[in-house]
């Protein structure tokens, strides 16, 4: 049988955080990607690497030796902000009702939205050179709300003609209104709205058609 190339950390640059590392230098690769997530949000993907070392405690060379390039950075911060997504989905359905768990990961969604947007530039270069980023990744953020509306409508606390595939259009719509300096307040507002639209006639049957 002939041999496998070896998965190298270009084949998927979190790699290296899989490896074991020191106690130390795992809190300063956490901090850094913390950091990073807050910078690009607020700064777009140009966001100083210099200040993100800074704020984060350790020098420019520290950051390199977790991050190799500004575009390792971005994914890694793009599927850390992606794994929080989904965890929060599964914490909040333990602890929630399921209309509130729903409300608050969808609020939640919105700073998921806020990072996104600010890494537009780079996440299209990587769009173009790892096909199945964005389509495995995507399939996680739909299967998480899927399940929290499913549960929703299932205990009847939003209606029951609602299809987890309008709720994510709709979110949608959040991410391409323009960039103003109150957009995560007023996207906040629109979420409020749309659950405001999802309780509208809970626990009533689904009409056909």
């Amino acid at each position: 049988m002939a041999s496998q190339p070896p998965v190298t950390i270009e084949d998927n640059p979190d790699a290296a955080a899989t490896k074991k590392l020191r106690a130390d230098a795992q809190r300063n690769r956490d901090r850094l990607i913390e950091i990073a997530a807050a910078a690009f949000a607020a700064h777009g993907v140009d966001a100083s690497l210099e200040e993100i070392a800074r704020q984060a405690g350790v020098g420019i060379g520290t950051l390199y030796r977790h991050f190799p390039t500004r575009e390792h950075l971005v994914e890694v911060v793009y599927r850390r902000e992606v794994e929080g997504l989904c965890q929060a989905a599964e914490e909040l359905s333990r602890t929630e009702a399921p209309d509130v768990a729903l409300e608050q990961w969808m609020q939640r969604f919105v700073d998921y939205i806020a990072t996104k947007r600010g890494l537009t530039t780079s996440l299209r270069i990587l769009m173009s050179t790892n096909s199945t980023l964005f389509s495995d990744i995507s399939g996680r953020v739909t299967q998480a709300l899927r399940r929290l509306v499913e549960a929703a409508v299932a205990n009847g606390s939003i209606r029951g003609d609602v299809d987890a595939s309008d709720v994510l259009h709709a979110l949608g719509g959040i991410y391409s209104a323009p960039d103003t300096k109150d957009w995560r307040d007023r996207s906040r507002r629109l979420v409020k709205l749309l659950m405001d639209g999802l309780r509208f006639g809970a626990g009533k049957p689904a009409k056909d058609g």
